[in-house]
């Protein structure tokens, strides 16, 4: 590989975050329906023409925002992973369900900094690009069945309930990262976002109930 071509190349990646950035920001403010193609070339500070050299339809922008995404949580897990064995091995157990709060509270995390790319409906057109995504799909998987695992040993331990389809467990984490309820409490501009992530965080772990 030359110089030249290597410089190009760290050129084009450099211009792929900053497209990706922009699409992500423009996700989590907008929503995918109303955000535009102008829109996500305006905000990365390019030309539209060039921005199609490297993404070729607005599906694919909301895609790799995604993949993003998606590269983060992962992150974030593998991160919890690590700690819990190295936890292990100075012999302190970190409960899974723990663990499983943490997720939630980063997801909510990131969705009051406005960084969370909204979900798309399910019979979006971008619902539909995204399940035949490789790149998304494999990164979707991978978490699902990390956070599977700890909701596993979470129902076997008697740390949530075991009745429950682990499904329905997983699909309420998943909704966190785009609860109208964090956004709602945000937007009223009273509560800090520590109030906010606790909240939701027991609400979801705990119901409304009050403690008998």
């Amino acid at each position: 590989m030359t110089s030249r071509s290597s410089i190009k190349q760290q050129i084009q990646r450099v211009r792929e975050q900053a497209i990706v950035v922009a699409v992500n920001r423009l996700l989590a403010t907008k929503g995918y329906d109303a955000m535009t193609v102008d829109e996500v070339a305006a905000e990365a500070g390019m030309a539209k023409a060039s921005l199609y050299k490297l993404f070729t339809s607005k599906e694919e922008l909301a895609g790799a925002a995604m993949v993003g995404v998606l590269d983060r949580a992962l992150a974030f897990v593998d991160g919890l992973r690590d700690e819990a064995s190295q936890a292990a091995e100075a012999g302190v157990l970190m409960r899974p369900l723990d663990q499983l709060k943490a997720v939630t509270r980063w997801a909510m995390q990131t969705q009051l900094e406005g960084e969370m790319p909204s979900l798309p409906a399910q019979n979006s057109n971008l619902s539909a690009s995204l399940q035949s995504n490789d790149a998304y799909m494999d990164r979707l998987i991978a978490l699902s069945n990390r956070l599977s695992i700890w909701i596993t040993e979470a129902q076997t331990s008697g740390q949530l309930q075991a009745a429950l389809p682990p499904e329905l467990v997983l699909y309420t984490l998943f909704a966190r990262a785009c609860d109208p309820v964090v956004a709602l409490l945000k937007e009223s501009g009273q509560y800090t976002h520590v109030q906010i992530m606790d909240w939701v965080t027991s609400t979801t772990f705990d119901g409304l109930a009050a403690a008998s």
